[in-house]
Parts: C-alpha cells; sequence; structure tokens
C-alpha cells in the first residue's frame, strides 16, 4: 500500500506544481506590455495545459491543447502582430478594476453552478447512464482501444472529428489570407513606414 500511496502523492505534487505554473504564467500575462512576451507567454500557458491534461490521462484533451492553444494561435497571433502596434496601450486605474470584477462575478456563477452538480464519481448521474454505458460495454470488443475517450472521438464520433479538423483549419487559412502573409504582407509594412516617414 505505501507504493500506492506514494505514487498518489506524486501524482498530487505534479498537478500541484502544474497548476501552480499555470497560475504564475496566468499573472505575468496579465501584468505585461509587450504583446510578443504575451503571445509567447500564451503559448507556454497552452504547453503547461496540455502537460497537465496528460498528466490527468486526457491525452486527446492534451493533444487538441497543444495544436490549437500553443500551435494555431500562438501563429496566428504572431502573424496579427505584423499588423499592430508592438505594445499595448497604458490603462487607468478605473479600468484595471473592470476585468476582475468580471472574474470575480464568473467565478462566483461558476462556483454557484457546480452545487447542482452530481457527487464526483456518482454512478447514477447523467454521464455514468445512458449512452455512456453503452459505451464502456461496447468498446473493447468493437474497437479494441484501452482509452474510450479516444475510441469515441476516433471512431463512434470520427465524422464530427473530422469535421472539427476542418472547420479549425478553414479558420486558419481564412485568418491567413486576410493577413496577408510572405512578401505581400512585409511590402505593405514597409510602404506604410515610408508614408509616414
Amino acid at each position: 500500500m505505501i507504493g500506492y500511496a506514494g505514487a498518489d502523492l506524486a501524482i498530487a505534487l505534479i498537478n500541484v506544481l502544474l497548476l501552480g505554473l499555470l497560475f504564475v504564467v496566468g499573472v505575468a500575462i496579465a501584468r505585461m506590455r509587450s504583446l510578443f512576451a504575451i503571445v509567447m507567454l500564451s503559448g507556454i500557458y497552452s504547453l503547461i495545459s496540455a502537460t497537465w491534461f496528460v498528466a490527468l490521462d486526457a491525452v486527446d484533451v492534451a493533444f487538441t491543447e497543444a495544436a490549437v492553444g500553443a500551435g494555431i494561435s500562438t501563429a496566428l497571433l504572431l502573424g496579427a502582430m505584423l499588423l499592430t502596434a508592438r505594445t499595448a496601450k497604458p490603462e487607468t486605474r478605473a479600468m484595471r478594476i473592470v476585468p476582475i470584477l468580471v472574474v470575480i462575478a464568473t467565478g462566483a456563477m461558476l462556483v454557484y453552478a457546480t452545487i447542482d452538480l452530481p457527487a464526483f464519481g456518482d454512478p447514477d448521474s447523467p454521464a455514468n447512464t445512458y449512452v455512456g454505458t453503452d459505451y464502456l460495454e461496447r468498446t473493447p470488443e468493437e474497437i479494441a482501444v484501452p482509452n474510450i475517450v479516444t475510441a469515441v472521438l476516433a471512431s463512434y464520433r470520427g465524422f464530427d472529428t473530422l469535421g472539427e479538423t476542418g472547420v479549425v483549419f478553414t479558420a486558419a487559412l481564412a485568418v491567413i489570407l486576410l493577413l496577408g502573409f510572405g512578401e505581400r504582407s512585409l511590402a505593405a509594412t514597409f510602404n506604410r513606414k515610408k508614408d509616414k516617414n
């Protein structure tokens, strides 16, 4: 039993460490004014989130977070920075309080909403009844994939996943076309700088 207790303690410490890193990076993002640093830290935040999802055995969610959060989003934000200033405008003290109030109100609503949630691991909860039990019973025989979530996303809901991937790809392509990457974008930036001078 000591081995299991030690493993549980190690997993708990890893989770606390990752959550602490997320908190530190989030505070750093909120306090910075350099847009480049904010974009880079946002990518780091997504990678830490993906690592945490792996620690929670949600590999499919971790893959999505790493691909979309750290990959596509970071690339699109860096591309958008070509068309904007490099630093954010300073805010007045009154404007700094508004986001804090929004976060507190949202957090209070989320905590209030958790009161109606079923207990963790409740076998009679909606997630553990209806179609979920069918997936649990049929997956080992029909698909032979040990991770049920991966089996659901890749097989039972394969067309949905393909559609979601297509939507993300189309959105990324549309943003790239709107921003105008490459020589055309670079030439436009230089022409604007010449006109200002």
